[in-house]
């Protein structure tokens, strides 16, 4: 089901709680509404569809990858850049890592670890600052 965006600066500003089985229609829906806006976002979090849950949905380099309780476990090459979001009006600037590694669970609640270097990086890097309630 396509959601309508999160806005509201307070609420994106709260913390995701872990996900569950019970979130996984939450990820579908979050998979749903970033199809929706793909020709003007490439990442979600769950929270900027009103759910804080710990999950994101991302264009990886062409096809949409889903992540539950995804985290950092190895970055390398930080770097400046520019973001633009969504939820938030303007371009930011913020850090970033060129490579990382994540942790994260699967449709399946299955632990993977995986990396990402570059743009991929980079989304999922936003991506978990939403989770974490931060705006950039």
């Amino acid at each position: 089901m396509i959601r309508p965006i999160m806005r509201d600066p307070i609420f994106l500003s709260q913390k995701s709680a872990p996900a569950t089985i019970d979130d996984l229609s939450v990820a579908q829906d979050l998979l749903d509404t970033l199809k929706a806006h793909q020709y003007e976002c490439v990442g979600m979090a769950a929270n900027m569809i009103g759910v804080r849950k710990n999950i994101i949905a991302f264009d990886n380099e062409g096809s949409y990858m889903v992540m539950l309780n995804p985290e950092i476990v190895k970055k390398s090459d930080r770097y400046q850049t520019e973001e633009g979001c969504l939820s938030l009006p303007g371009i930011r600037p913020t850090f970033r890592w060129k490579s990382i590694k994540v942790k994260y669970q699967n449709e399946k609640m299955q632990t993977r670890y995986q990396s990402f270097q570059n743009w991929p990086a980079q989304i999922i890097q936003h991506e978990l600052d939403h989770c974490a309630g931060i705006l950039i």
